[in-house]
């Protein structure tokens, strides 16, 4: 069967909002509608003119199960439009534009809403195991002595919150944090702090840039109900220097690591929502195309080096595609962390690790660093899990129009070990 054809129509993302120690304004079902009414308000179509929605999301909120049935409903879909979550950790928004792609490449659909989301700061805090079973107890006892006798058994300790975000981004299997893994990396491929913090500032100044000059275009404003208004990237950090960064104490290999705050991407709140069409589609609705996008490549990787998950994604990528590094014009590589990236580009470019880890005759090649990440990344506009596959994706398309560049990729690792990538055509 001959798979058919893929394209991004249109795409609008929220502002990416740092979360600072309590819950943002925003809920994820704020954040997917804030950024998908404006965007369907400028198609020639209506909402129940897709075929489904499918949403990227690692940590909706208890009230938010199948966030993507939430948002078809409350952006008018109707109610007999079918929508599914999806999760796959750091690129859970990838996977959504991944499945979407599949079902219109076979013929199953020709119109599909697709997003990513998160509210890292909306992630709860967790009652122990001890304290959920004395409640459980608790709940049991009848009797005013009965309840005494289980007064008597509660500890202060219990009390003690379980965070939430923290265990989600902690690998159960090898027992590390995501930044452990980093400074693996850094260690590794002997990376330097000074490299790190270099790429982070530039990450900042490149944003930096790219706001100055209004090219992230995909931005829409989103307005609180206390009527405030959030219309960039709060996390831009524009007077950023190397002698600040250098400052700043590792946070996860104390005291002797690398990985700083600084050199890590930020904890954040956004959405990004895309619209895929067939050719069917485009020629019923006369939608404009943006790009096209060709099915992504996942690959998994050492859980304790996760990092390394899009050099065996681009390598399986272009293998994929029959296609070689140099024929890329940009890329985007989401920056969880500097050490994280370079250690990519250092692999993609290493005859040995090639040859051993990715069984190749030879190095995939260099990818230039002023073709990577053009205008910034997580480290300096954050990394809003669920959201950063869709993000990515919809910022090469534009990076691309902008450059009148033909081809990109797109990538990600992935907690847990694995990463994905996702050729970006522009036709």
């Amino acid at each position: 069967m001959t798979e058919r054809a893929v394209y991004l129509v249109d795409g609008a993302r929220t502002p990416f909002l740092r979360a600072r120690g309590k819950p943002n304004a925003f809920h994820a079902a704020d954040l997917l509608l804030g950024a998908a009414k404006p965007l369907l308000l400028r198609q020639p179509f209506a909402p129940q003119a897709f075929d489904e929605v499918i949403v990227g999301c690692v940590m909706p909120s208890p009230d938010e199960s199948n966030i993507a049935r939430i948002m078809a409903l409350r952006l008018g879909c109707g109610e007999r439009m079918p929508a599914f979550t999806v999760q796959r950790n750091c690129a859970s928004g990838m996977q959504a534009l991944d499945s979407a792609s599949r079902n219109i490449a076979h013929g199953y659909a020709d119109l599909v809403l697709t997003a990513g989301v998160e509210a890292m700061s909306h992630a709860p805090l967790l009652f122990r195991p001890e304290m959920v079973a004395w409640l459980a107890d608790w709940r049991r006892a009848k009797t005013l002595g009965q309840k005494l006798k289980m007064l008597s058994r509660l500890r202060a300790g219990y009390f003690a919150p379980v965070i939430a975000l923290l265990k989600g981004l902690s690998d159960p299997v090898v027992g590390l944090s995501m930044g452990q893994t980093a400074e693996n990396l850094a260690w590794r491929f002997g990376i330097s702090r000074d490299e790190m913090d270099r790429y982070a500032l530039q990450s900042h100044q490149r944003l930096a840039a790219a706001v100055e000059k209004g090219y992230l275009e995909e931005i829409v404003a989103l307005y609180a109900s206390s009527g405030k208004l959030y219309d960039h990237d709060d996390g831009l950090r524009a007077d950023s220097s190397l002698e600040k960064l250098a400052k700043l104490k590792p946070v996860f290999d104390r005291p002797y690591g690398l990985v700083t705050a600084g050199n890590s991407a930020q904890v954040t709140d956004g959405a990004a929502v895309l619209i895929l069409a067939s050719e069917d589609a485009i020629e019923k609705y006369d939608l404009p195309v943006l790009a096209r996008l060709h099915p992504a490549a996942w690959a998994g990787v050492d859980p304790a080096q996760m990092g390394l998950g899009p050099t065996h994604a681009i390598a399986q990528l272009l293998q994929q595609c029959d296609m070689a590094l140099s024929d890329i014009d940009y890329f985007e590589i989401n920056e969880a962390f500097a050490a994280q990236v370079l250690a990519c580009v250092k692999t993609l470019a290493d005859d040995e690790y090639c040859r051993n880890e990715l069984g190749l005759d030879a190095a995939l090649g260099e990818i230039p660093l002023e073709r990577l990440n053009l205008d910034g990344g997580g480290i300096s506009l954050g990394h809003p899990v669920g959201a950063s596959g869709a993000r990515i994706v919809l910022h090469l398309a534009h990076v691309l129009a902008r450059e009148n560049a033909q081809k990109g990729i797109a990538s990600l690792c992935i907690g847990g070990g694995q990463g994905g990538a996702m050729l970006v055509e522009r036709t």
